[in-house]
């Protein structure tokens, strides 16, 4: 083990694998709310606020941390309550271009490190149609904006420019300038 996830998340934990890392998985448990308006500051917050609360209760590891957030038309897109709420951001990012924004952090208490970057790409929604749009609305409720650009049954994203990675929920090359700050090897 190298250093710890703060995440419970399945894309960080398939990206990193996919990237021959060995770590431990400690999900962060805070309250997801930021005084921020900026998108950008607000993902920084929060993948800094997660990485803390893991890292202060296991000083001597390298804690990793990130934060995805979904902004369309001036609104900040998190994660839907419910299968209704879902459908109603769905159909507001139905055919629009939108921003996904990823804060990473990495602290390590011991060593005095404390690291926070974030990414922005855009991606650009097809237009879906609401019986599709009740089809797929119950299918993501644990990711922002209610969507999974990974899942290839939903094809939902017809354009992306910038980082896949962190589209998906982790950019790595943020990942890799701070483990090589931090001087973390695989």
């Amino acid at each position: 083990m190298k250093f710890i996830l703060a995440s419970k998340s399945q894309r960080r934990i398939e990206i990193l694998k996919r990237n021959n890392y060995l770590f431990k998985i400690t999900p962060a448990k805070i309250e997801e709310k930021s005084y921020y308006q900026l998108p950008h500051m607000i993902v920084k917050q929060l993948s800094y606020a997660k990485a803390l609360s893991v890292a202060i209760k296991n000083p001597n590891m390298p804690v990793l941390a990130a934060d995805t957030i979904v902004y369309c038309k001036g609104r900040i897109i998190g994660k839907p309550k419910n299968k209704k709420e879902a459908f109603k951001m769905l159909k507001f990012q139905s055919g629009k271009w939108q921003s996904v924004y990823t804060g990473v952090s990495l602290i390590w208490i011991k060593k005095n490190i404390y690291l926070c970057d974030w990414e922005k790409s855009r991606c650009y929604m097809k237009k879906i149609d609401n019986q599709k749009l009740t089809e797929i609305s119950s299918k993501h409720l644990d990711k922002a904006g209610g969507w999974a650009v990974q899942d290839g049954n939903d094809l939902l994203i017809k354009k992306i420019k910038g980082r896949y990675d962190n589209i998906v929920g982790l950019p790595m090359n943020i990942v890799r300038k701070f483990f090589k700050k931090a001087d973390i090897k695989k």
